[in-house]
C-alpha cells in the first residue's frame, strides 16, 4: 500500500534544503542496502531544487560513486539544445558532482522520437538483467529507487499531459510523443507503470501557478465526472512524499 505525506514549507529555499537532506538519506540507505542508487530526473524547475546537493556538506558526504542517473522524460533534441533535460541537468547538477559518466544513461539524441524510445527501453532492459535496475515483484516493471517529478501547471508530469492517449499505456516501459501539447513537439517518456514501480517517488512542486492542480490533486478540488489530472495517477508502490512550498500549496 503506497504511502503518501505532504511536506509545505515556507519558502522554495527551505524547500531545496528538505530535498537535499530527503535526497541524501535515500542515498545512505540504498548505499548501505544494497551498494547502488537509481535515481530518476525530470525537467522543469526540478534541477534548481536539487542546488543544495553541490554544496557542502552534501557533494562532500554523499556516495557519488553508487548513483546511476535516468531520465523521467526528454525532449528529442540535440544535448546542448537550450530544450534538452539533459543540458538542463548537467548545467545545474551533474556538472558539479562526481557522479560515474558511465553512470548517467541519457537518451541517443540522433535518432527519431521512436527510435529514441526503443533503445532507452532497450538500455532499462540491459540493466535490469544486469542488476543494475530492480525490477518490481508486484508489476513486474523496472523499479527505481528514487523517482524525482516535477508537475506542470495544467497537472501534467513527465510527458504525459491531459487527456493524452499515452496516459493508459500500460505495457511499454518507455513511449514517445510527437504532438506535446508543450513545445517542442517530440519527446521521450517513461510511462506510468514505470513510474508507479518506484520505491520512492519525490513530487517537488514549488510556484503558485501549480496552486490550482495541487488543490485538485490534495484538496478535492475535482469537480464531479471531471477527468482526473495527470498527476493523480501517480501513486507508487513505496513512499510518495510531495515537496510544496506555501504558495503551491495556498489553496489547500
Amino acid at each position: 500500500m503506497a504511502i503518501t505525506e505532504k511536506r509545505v514549507f515556507d519558502s522554495e529555499e527551505d524547500l531545496a534544503v528538505s530535498l537535499a537532506k530527503y535526497v541524501a538519506h535515500l542515498s545512505d540507505h540504498f548505499s548501505k542496502k544494497k551498494g547502488l542508487f537509481t535515481v530518476v530526473l525530470s525537467g522543469g524547475c526540478l534541477i534548481e531544487c536539487l542546488r543544495k546537493l553541490v554544496e557542502p556538506p552534501y557533494v562532500d558526504s554523499i556516495d557519488w560513486s553508487i548513483w546511476h542517473i535516468f531520465w523521467l522524460d526528454e525532449r528529442v533534441v540535440p544535448k546542448t539544445h537550450v530544450d534538452s533535460n539533459y543540458k538542463l541537468a548537467f548545467d545545474g547538477f551533474l556538472s558539479k558532482v562526481p557522479i560515474p559518466p558511465s553512470n548517467v544513461y541519457a537518451i541517443d539524441d540522433a535518432l527519431s522520437a521512436e527510435g529514441a524510445a526503443e533503445e532507452y527501453e532497450a538500455r532499462l532492459k540491459h540493466l535490469v538483467n544486469t542488476k543494475v535496475i530492480d525490477v518490481s515483484a508486484k508489476s513486474g516493471f523496472p523499479k527505481f529507487d528514487l523517482n524525482l517529478l516535477g508537475m506542470g501547471p495544467d497537472g501534467h508530469v513527465a510527458s504525459l499531459f491531459p487527456g493524452h492517449p499515452l496516459l493508459k499505456e500500460n505495457k511499454k516501459w518507455v513511449t514517445f510523443i510527437k504532438d506535446s501539447p508543450k513545445p517542442p513537439p517530440e519527446r521521450i517518456t517513461l510511462t506510468f507503470p514505470v513510474i508507479n514501480s518506484s520505491d520512492y517517488i519525490a513530487l517537488v512542486v514549488p510556484g503558485a501557478a501549480k496552486a490550482d492542480a495541487v488543490y485538485i490533486a490534495l484538496g478535492g478540488g475535482n469537480p464531479p465526472c471531471a477527468e482526473t489530472l495527470p498527476v493523480q495517477r501517480v501513486a507508487p508502490e513505496g513512499t510518495l512524499t510531495w515537496f510544496l512550498d506555501k504558495d503551491a500549496a495556498s489553496k489547500l
